[in-house]
């Protein structure tokens, strides 16, 4: 059991489970139904730390009270009844997903910047795949000019589940791609399978005529600016109605020159690559 003790800890704290609540399954779990003396001899929790734990794991389900002659007898219940709380867990989230939108709104309404424009600046990986999730909210076609393909930068498995997540909302996408789009691509999947967005239509230009420096994805009233070069990851958004028509605008005489896409893509087959 020792050996399994630091897994079942860390699975515990993932749940917000203190890591005395592991420590004390454990135990009864190892040494079977116990008093609460036993129980704090045997775990080294305290009694009265005991006492004031007891509440939490009962919610958890994670223990039984059997009344014995004069005294109370703990046991540990079966670990599948942490599926109880995950489930609670998950309602929990899509409650607070739900709220969001209203919060959001609270936040603009009593913005004292301008009501018409809002601008937020991303660093790093993680922040650009921020930019990348907020991108599966839109109502609109999202327009895109692409300088490299995501999954490079974000991992398969991040991109699975936006991919995911824009297919089940239906979101339509254009995608004006250039020479160095269509390099990356190809060495990613020569080696890489994933699952494909359902509505993308792309369009090729070539650098003689335009050229492509860094992402740009215009969907609502946002128009979104990625920067991968020289290990400096940053990326803007500008929520802005005038300016993202106007990007459409450009992005639409664009697309009316492009040519076909050459085509370097993978199959629309799903694997469990990472």
């Amino acid at each position: 059991m020792d050996s399994s003790s630091a897994t079942i800890r860390t699975y515990f704290a993932k749940l917000g489970l203190a890591r005395e609540i592991a420590d004390l399954y454990l135990t009864l779990y190892a040494h079977g139904p116990q008093t609460i003396s036993e129980l704090s001899r045997n775990s080294g929790v305290e009694r009265t730390r005991i006492y004031r734990l007891i509440d939490t794991l009962m919610e958890s389900n994670l223990v039984e009270v059997e009344s014995h002659y004069k005294r109370g007898v703990i046991k540990a219940a079966p670990i599948a009844n942490l599926h109880i709380l995950i489930t609670q867990k998950e309602q929990e989230l899509q409650s607070l997903q739900d709220e969001l939108g209203l919060i959001e709104q609270i936040l603009a309404r009593n913005s004292l910047s301008s009501p018409s424009t809002r601008v937020q600046f991303y660093r790093g990986a993680e922040g650009t795949k921020q930019m990348f999730w907020n991108e599966t909210r839109a109502k609109s076609v999202a327009d895109c000019m692409l300088h490299q393909n995501m999954q490079i930068k974000t991992n398969s498995r991040f991109f699975e589940r936006w991919v995911e997540a824009c297919n089940q909302k239906g979101i339509r996408f254009r995608g004006i791609i250039c020479d160095n789009f269509l390099d990356s691509q190809k060495a990613w999947y020569g080696k890489h399978q994933n699952e494909r967005l359902q509505h993308w239509d792309e369009r090729y230009v070539p650098d003689d005529i335009f050229r492509i420096t860094h992402g740009t994805v215009i969907y609502d009233d946002v128009t979104a600016y990625f920067n991968w070069k020289d290990n400096e990851i940053f990326g803007i958004e500008i929520y802005n109605q005038e300016i993202a028509d106007t990007n459409r605008q450009l992005f639409q005489l664009l697309w009316n020159v492009a040519q076909p896409s050459p085509g370097a893509g993978a199959p629309k087959t799903k694997t469990s690559d990472t």
